[in-house]
């Protein structure tokens, strides 16, 4: 049954739908909601909290005011329940006013926050009936509401007649909800209880497909490009450095694939600063002396134009011929480099997703490398790798993943990992720095760009925002520039910027013409500035603990003593950061403490992550269907049981847009 079908879908939202990948009913049914309000439990006004997310009825107290404050206008109303009385404020809704007449009854929804020393509720919605209500995201032109109407009217017509997607085996054993109950309980849920365990199959159907198709994937063994490459000994001896043990490990595993029949599929993991690029530039060596083209394709252009510098300094005296390709290179400058692409002229390519596009077309490509792959989905891996006949792939993540989810997210490659830093790094010295202690901070920071020394300081929001009590970073940059360092050189980051801008200023930094970079976390990946000694972040307590070990990791990337300053209040989640450098075991604790879901960010809609990994999701789970996976693909091909999960794997891989499997 198609969308168009169901009343109400004319052609406008029949437009915005498909553009979306929305197309049958069963698509629409799988547009989830982004999150639930809970209005089934009606908190006292008394009990409220800052902090936490509630549903209260009350009565509007006293008459609604409205002003405005930083270009917003905000609406405050006096509410009571009669165990208490809280302040309501809305912003930008001209006709909340008039709606908060002295006397009316609300059953409101929002979250508590401190603002000054009262507790106040920000922008709560206004609820018409109680219970669980599902929250969606808009969908192009289509609003919220309109898409609530229509997923409900999908469900009234499928009732009966949705297929299950897993074996019965497997439902019974797990005692898992059914495919259609599922999918009604997610979104008109009767309680809690039923909502929990309905995404809880949603999450383990997932993550025990993916695992399947990812096994399949490995088994399948498809013939690889064969260098017989020589001993890795020979660009060791060649560093301005003595590697480590785990790079001569992690070099010889990457030779030992490169030789062998079939492609490589490996992903090298290791933690900030531990020397993954040089054993990326080691594979590149190896492959390019025995006459193989190899590509390099970073997330972003700083980090492709960063690698390009390096594999230049390290490669060129070897005798590899290095080149650039990104999307903001002139005409001109393409054409030349497809040209020196595809006559082999550049035996090493560095560049971003420029390097994917159907007009780029290698000489002999045998070996390609992405970096910083959880910014690239598997279909992107697998269109670059596909520009050469079997092309060896290596994958370097600069993210400390704990090993529970190393074998979810990269079920189809092998792992190396880099536990061993090299000599002489010093570990950055990390510091709980209370408001308090502000001034003292910036005295020090005044000696050290004084040392000719660069600071970065981070913040969690981009502008001022009268909902969020927190440091906003253009607020920050205002006051470090004019008030506190007037005389030092300070520049403004965002993810607002035009990537022209936005790059510009991250280049007069890199290269030393800024003394202070304010940003947001931008630059939590690929800016690499070894001059920079100290990592402000500003509210510390609204990062996760893998993501302050990440922006820790821009400074002390050049030898001399460095310092990280959270700018929050202490607690025993940052007082971790202050014990350990160790980016696993920070991994492993935010996971402990947050979920796998929060720690990847994935709760965007329609990112393959966000299905596999998710607040749902548990380390249990994890290992649960790790091991399922594995027992089920032992069993004979003839199993009822395996062939009817190998059909779904292939079905929901294909569905993601991702791999399409062979049929096994």
């Amino acid at each position: 049954m198609y969308v168009s079908d169901l009343k109400g879908v004319g052609d406008k939202r029949l437009q915005d739908l498909n553009a979306a990948g929305i197309f049958t009913v069963r698509d629409l049914l799988m547009h989830f909601p982004s999150g639930y309000r809970d209005l089934s439990r009606i908190t006292p006004l008394s009990d409220v909290r800052p902090g936490g997310m509630y549903a209260v009825r009350c009565t509007v107290c006293a008459p609604a005011t409205q002003a405005w404050a930083k270009g917003l206008l905000i609406t405050r109303c006096l509410v009571t329940d009669g165990t208490g009385e809280i302040t309501c404020v809305f912003y930008n809704q001209p006709w909340m006013k008039s709606n908060l007449s002295v006397g009316r009854s609300l059953l409101l929804y929002g979250r508590a926050e401190l603002k000054g020393k009262k507790v106040q509720l920000s922008s709560p919605a206004v609820e018409s009936e109680a219970g669980i209500q599902p929250v969606y995201k808009p969908i192009g032109g289509v609003p919220p509401k309109t898409i609530k109407q229509l997923i409900d009217k999908a469900l009234s017509a499928v009732r009966g007649t949705l297929s299950e997607t897993l074996p019965d085996e497997i439902i019974n054993t797990f005692s898992l909800m059914s495919a259609e109950d599922m999918l009604f309980a997610v979104h008109q849920p009767e309680n809690t209880r039923v909502l929990e365990e309905a995404l809880y199959r949603h999450s383990f159907e997932n993550l025990l497909l993916f695992q399947i198709a990812a096994r399949l994937m490995r088994t399948i063994g498809k013939q690889g490009v064969s260098v017989f490459v020589d001993s890795p000994d020979e660009f060791l001896q060649t560093l301005p450095f003595p590697p480590t043990n785990a790079q001569r490990r992690v070099l010889s595993e990457i030779a030992n694939d490169l030789r062998a029949p079939s492609a490589m599929a490996r992903l090298v993991q290791g933690d900030v600063g531990c020397g993954k690029t040089a054993v990326a530039f080691g594979a590149i060596y190896l492959a390019a002396k025995k006459g193989f083209q190899c590509a390099m394709m970073a997330p972003t252009e700083i980090l492709a134009r960063q690698h390009y510098e390096s594999a230049r300094a390290m490669l060129d005296p070897l005798g590899i011929s290095c080149g650039l390709l990104t999307g903001s290179m002139t005409k001109k400058e393409h054409a030349l480099a497809k040209e020196n692409i595809a006559s082999g002229a550049w035996q090493a390519v560095f560049g971003t997703h420029a390097l994917i596009t159907e007009d780029v077309v290698y000489s002999s490509l045998g070996l390609v490398i992405t970096d910083e792959q959880h910014r690239f989905g598997v279909r992107q891996r697998t269109m670059l790798s596909e520009k050469g006949q079997g092309a060896n792939v290596l994958v370097m993540s600069a993210t400390p993943i704990p090993r529970t989810l190393s074998l979810i997210l990269y079920g189809d490659l092998d792992i190396s990992v880099i536990d061993e830093m090299p000599a002489g790094r010093k570990p950055v010295k990390t510091r709980i720095v209370p408001e308090s202690k502000r001034e003292g901070m910036y005295g020090f920071i005044r000696n050290e760009v004084r040392a000719g020394r660069q600071i970065y300081f981070v913040c969690p929001l981009v502008d001022p925002s009268e909902a969020i009590e927190a440091v906003s970073a253009e607020d920050l940059y205002e006051s470090l520039k004019s008030d506190v360092f007037p005389d030092l050189t300070v520049c403004l980051v965002h993810g607002k910027m035009k990537p022209k801008d936005k790059d510009k200023e991250i280049e007069d930094f890199r290269t030393g013409k800024t003394d202070i970079m304010v940003s947001t976390t931008v630059i939590e990946v690929g800016v690499n500035v070894p001059n920079a000694t100290v990592m402000v972040i500003e509210n510390a307590e609204r990062f996760g603990l893998a993501q302050l070990h990440q922006l820790r990791g821009r400074v002390g990337r050049g030898g001399s003593e460095a310092w990280c300053f959270l700018m929050a209040d202490a607690n025993d989640r940052l007082k971790t950061m202050c014990e350990t450098n160790d980016g696993f075991i920070i991994a492993q604790k935010d996971m402990e403490i947050r979920g796998p879901g929060e720690i990847f960010g994935t709760r965007q809609s329609g990112s393959m992550l966000s299905d596999l990994i998710n607040e749902n999701t548990d380390a249990n789970m994890l290992k649960t269907t790790h091991e399922l996976a594995r027992e089920i693909l032992k069993r004979e091909e003839t199993d009822e049981t395996r062939q009817k999960l190998v059909r779904s794997a292939e079905k929901w891989l294909s569905e993601k847009g991702e791999i399409v499997l062979s049929a096994n």
